[in-house]
């Protein structure tokens, strides 16, 4: 019987030196894309992609983080009191998404040491490692769902991509396609034989860019734990995955949806008015808005 996805990692212990000074008390996944923490789109596709258990890697700077999946029994009798009996429900419907769980990573040493953080929590069951500078938008199926149905099909680890331009390749992460692979799932899912982080335009091994979104076997947590330090002199989850190719076939999944990069400022002002235009309450007038910019007015 194959194996369910049914847990997920969040690494959330950054500094968000990107956005100081406003990450200087305030963690950057709190950062609300209109009023909703970036963080919570991500919990959102997890739980609808299936996964039951979300254990979240901080660190001592991120209680809001902790604050805002818990219940506000103060908050939720000053808002019963003023009858605005809606927006009671949605804190609580927050605090009811997923069991979510905390561990703190206490020295920054890179994302490969923050997974390997969790390997008590995970046990030995095939997981999902989600990135929150990555928010996906697809609503008809999530983009781990996508990744967690490619597992099912191969039982192996798929690593998230897109096709990105290929003047791009150098700002990420890029897969190496197996060769005598033949590609499935209508061209989106390849077997790997390599990773090749930021590689020049010209040696690139292909234009797919590794995007925030994983689903790995335990295996991973044996050469995490003996994995040693690479760029920047930290651990990092890349390097291992690498290592997981020469013992276990390793899967990329080009998925389906609209990628916004909100660890970048632009990303995340694209997001902010693609998510306004998209909502009834907020729409008519930022299209309006955008339209008086267009027509060079204010």
């Amino acid at each position: 019987m194959k194996e369910k996805v049914k847990k997920a990692i969040i690494p959330a212990a950054g500094l968000g030196t990107r956005f100081l000074p406003a990450t200087k008390a305030l963690a950057k996944e709190m950062l609300p894309i209109v009023d909703t923490p970036t963080i919570q789109y991500i919990i959102q596709e997890a739980v609808d992609s299936g996964i039951e258990e979300i254990l979240i890697i901080t660190n001592s700077n991120k209680h809001a983080m902790e604050n805002h999946f818990d219940r506000s029994y103060e908050l939720e009798a000053r808002l019963s009191e003023s009858g605005k009996m809606e927006q009671v429900k949605m804190i609580q419907d927050i605090a009811d998404m997923a069991n979510i769980y905390y561990i703190r990573q206490k020295e920054p040493k890179g994302l490969g040491h923050a997974v390997l953080c969790a390997k008590s929590f995970i046990g030995d069951e095939p997981f999902a490692v989600l990135l929150g500078d990555d928010v996906v938008v697809n609503d008809a199926k999530p983009a781990l769902k996508q990744l967690i149905d490619a597992y099912v099909y191969k039982e192996a680890s798929v690593v998230g991509v897109q096709t990105v331009e290929h003047s791009e390749v150098d700002k990420y992460g890029i897969v190496s396609p197996s060769k005598s692979y033949q590609r499935e799932c209508g061209g989106r899912l390849v077997k790997l034989n390599d990773m090749v982080e930021k590689p020049n335009v010209d040696e690139a091994p292909s234009d797919m860019a590794v995007l925030g979104r994983y689903v790995l076997t335990p295996k991973i947590f044996e050469l995490l734990e003996n994995q040693e330090k690479g760029a920047g002199g930290e651990i990092q989850l890349t390097d291992a995955i690498k290592r997981l190719m020469d013992i276990q076939a390793v899967y990329a999944y080009d998925f389906e949806g609209i990628r916004y990069d909100v660890g970048d400022k632009f990303g995340f002002i694209k997001a902010t008015i693609d998510f306004a235009l998209n909502r009834d309450d907020l729409k008519d007038e930022v299209q309006k808005y955008i339209e008086s910019i267009v027509k060079g007015g204010k």
